[in-house]
């Protein structure tokens, strides 16, 4: 006997969202979505902490920044040269490697970032 599982392709139905399960033409999820290239606002608030991986590994993360994709990695690319450290832009926030919070607070500002945390 078959076990029930998530549809992944249904000629009735067409091509289905892996998320939610819906037709992929009404997909639910995809309307709640942020738009791709929010704009970024003049001010911007950037929120400082330091995460501790399950590795023993510290990441310092920048959180609150605006959803926009081409920002956030033109930041990143800035933020790891003048860090000299790697890193990786996410939806809203950017990690980079080690703790970096005392330089970052001092680059931030350069950029016209407030800096809170």
């Amino acid at each position: 006997m078959p076990r029930p599982g998530r549809v992944v392709y249904s000629t009735r139905l067409g091509r289905v969202c892996p998320v939610c399960g819906w037709p992929q033409d009404d997909c639910r999820c995809s309307k709640n979505l942020p738009a791709p290239n929010a704009p970024v606002p003049e001010k911007v608030t950037a929120k400082l902490r330091l995460e501790n991986r399950s590795s023993g590994k510290h990441v310092t993360v920048i959180d609150g920044l605006p959803e926009n994709p081409s920002f956030l990695e033109t930041l990143c690319r800035d933020l790891k040269k003048a860090c000299g450290t790697g890193g990786a832009s996410k939806e809203s926030s950017i990690e980079l490697q080690g703790d970096q919070r005392e330089r970052l607070r001092e680059i931030l500002p350069k950029k016209g970032i407030k800096v809170r945390g």
